[in-house]
């Protein structure tokens, strides 16, 4: 198993590049930020400068969308990183939730995700494409450096895309069961594209407390299965609540309102509905014990990659404890 950390750019930028080198010290292969560029800072200049206090870390957002900025403008800022890092660049992609909510926008489509995706790969790589009727080619590209495509998605029509287009998938919660559901859309996908389903790496995104406080430890990862309500709440409208898995769906019944102005905030109202056991089965908390526990669970479950969202506060002592005690032994 890799694993990962994900930056909220809510701190001050010097101790986000600190995390990133700590980080690759401990063993992380990747490093990632958000991309919300009202809520927190603009994720491409800290890009550059995690790029240039790191040496092997992979990079990239998690995740960015196509609507906040033109296709042609990410490719852009994604070509240059990978001049910048020697090819290090990853692009984390999804329809778009709170950079487009906190603006009172709705996510794009799945057929504009598909196409932005698609476009901004091929242009960050040299290629020629076709965007608004117009040919378009960024000669300085480097062909030589690749551009994973990370998908971020929940519903299978979402899913079955990824397994059609991308390099790998993310899925923002821990809960094994509920990946090898994910999973299944993911790999039929991948088949009916006439890819090896194998090929497709699986991320699996959420945040986690080392504490045998476990109460304690709870509180400071509430948040997060807040955030994914939001998908949530999305899936419920566009499908029949039949065709989801009731341990997906059935927390969100008593949401009553979500306000992304303190969206991945620690003890924030936002998760007063959220259970102990939705929050066990979505983050990782507990002692060591229970993390290696959880994590060979996820590995079992086809997960490639643990990325830890960094962002529940003593950053550094999180890393510090996985990059000694769990990393290790899982890696």
């Amino acid at each position: 198993m890799e694993f990962g950390i994900t930056l909220k750019l809510d701190m001050p930028p010097a101790r986000s590049v600190a995390l990133t080198r700590q980080a690759e010290a401990a063993g992380f292969s990747y490093g990632w930020v958000f991309d919300s560029h009202v809520l927190w800072q603009e994720p491409y200049p800290m890009l550059t400068l995690m790029a240039n206090a790191t040496e092997r870390m992979r990079l990239g957002t998690c995740v960015t969308n196509p609507a906040v900025r033109d296709i042609t403008v990410t490719a852009s800022a994604l070509a240059t990183l990978n001049l910048i890092s020697g090819g290090r660049m990853d692009l984390g992609i999804g329809r778009g939730d709170s950079s487009r909510r906190v603006l009172g926008k709705r996510p794009t489509t799945l057929a504009d995700l598909e196409d932005a995706a698609l476009k901004i790969k091929a242009l960050a790589t040299g290629a020629v494409i076709h965007h608004d009727a117009q040919a378009v080619q960024m000669p300085w590209a480097a062909a030589s450096a690749p551009l994973p495509i990370w998908l971020a998605g929940y519903g299978p029509k979402a899913l079955n895309m990824v397994g059609r287009i991308a390099d790998g998938v993310i899925i923002q919660l821990a809960d094994p069961a509920l990946i090898r559901w994910f999973m299944t859309f993911v790999h039929a996908g991948a088949r009916e594209a006439g890819r090896d389903p194998a090929s497709i790496r699986v991320m699996a995104a959420a945040p986690v407390w080392v504490s045998d406080d476990l109460p304690a430890a709870r509180e400071r990862v509430r948040w997060f299965p807040a955030m994914v309500s939001n998908h949530v709440v999305d899936l419920l409208a566009r499908y029949d609540p039949a065709q989801l898995p009731p341990e997906l769906t059935a927390f969100v019944r008593d949401r009553q309102s979500y306000d992304y102005l303190k969206h991945a905030e620690v003890g924030s109202s936002n998760a007063a509905f959220v259970s102990d056991e939705v929050v066990d089965r979505f983050c990782i908390v507990g002692p060591v014990a229970e993390h290696r526990r959880r994590l060979r669970e996820l590995a079992e479950a086809g997960v490639t990659q643990l990325n830890i969202y960094l962002m529940s506060g003593d950053e550094e002592q999180c890393l510090e404890i996985y990059g000694k005690e769990i990393v290790p032994a899982l890696a």
